[in-house]
């Protein structure tokens, strides 16, 4: 399997932003045009882009949807996308704008046997199963609450329906700079042979980068190193 890299573009506002630790009071800006981020990792030789709406994540009410799509448009890249999955509506709204693949967080543990279900009628291939961990504890909303549920039972209960990938952020590593959770995500691996995880949070050099895809990771994000220079985009693709 070769490892996919994902650029990250998080959207609040219509901006481009970073968080750390999933906490909204440590946004930094760093572009106001997703859609020119975007054609930049395109050039750059970009395939795949993963995109948050941050806002969606926090209140549904709220979305960057038009956003995405242009993105979605004018980039041709294969776009990933997460923040406010709610219902099937949304499933259908944003696949309809031309999503690649949906990542479902909250909802996937909130109301496992509805997105069972979608898993059963749009594929493995289209639902990513978002799984944010705290301590070994999926949490859900932006973070906000973590609960009694640890990440293996969680990742079994869903390949045995149909899930295939696994997008696993370790809450502490995100966007500190610090290193990924390649401990976290190794035992995952062993516990599950042939699971395709993604790789979120913390990846901070090129030797990271090198070490996720010796270990067979399906796909990697890379957010805030991009954007403060620690990783050079063209480095990425050459």
């Amino acid at each position: 399997m070769q490892t996919k890299i994902y650029p990250a573009i998080d959207i609040i506002d219509g901006n481009c932003v970073r968080l750390m630790k999933g906490d909204y009071d440590t946004m930094k800006v760093y572009g106001s045009n997703p859609v020119e981020m975007a054609l930049g990792f395109k050039q750059a030789g970009a395939e795949y882009l993963h995109v948050v709406d941050l806002d969606a994540a926090k209140n549904p009410e709220i979305n960057n949807r038009k956003i995405i799509a242009e993105i979605i448009r004018d980039s041709g890249l294969k776009v990933q996308t997460g923040g406010g999955i709610r219902s099937q509506q949304d499933v259908d709204v944003l696949l309809d704008i031309g999503a690649d693949r949906l990542i479902v967080g909250s909802v996937a543990v909130t109301k496992k046997q509805e997105v069972y279900e979608w898993i059963r009628q749009y594929g493995g291939d289209k639902i990513v199963i978002g799984s944010d961990v705290m301590d070994g504890k999926i949490a859900t909303h932006g973070w906000m609450n973590v609960t009694d549920e640890d990440i293996f039972s969680f990742i079994a209960s869903y390949l045995d329906h149909g899930a295939e990938t696994f997008l696993c952020t370790d809450i502490t590593k995100d966007g500190m700079l610090e290193g990924a959770s390649v401990s976290l995500y190794q035992q995952i691996l062993t516990a599950f042979p042939g699971v395709h995880l993604i790789a979120s949070g913390g990846v901070h050099d090129m030797d990271e980068v090198q070490k996720l895809r010796a270990m067979q990771m399906e796909s990697i994000i890379i957010g805030k190193a991009i954007y403060e220079g620690k990783i050079l985009v063209e480095s990425l693709f050459n």
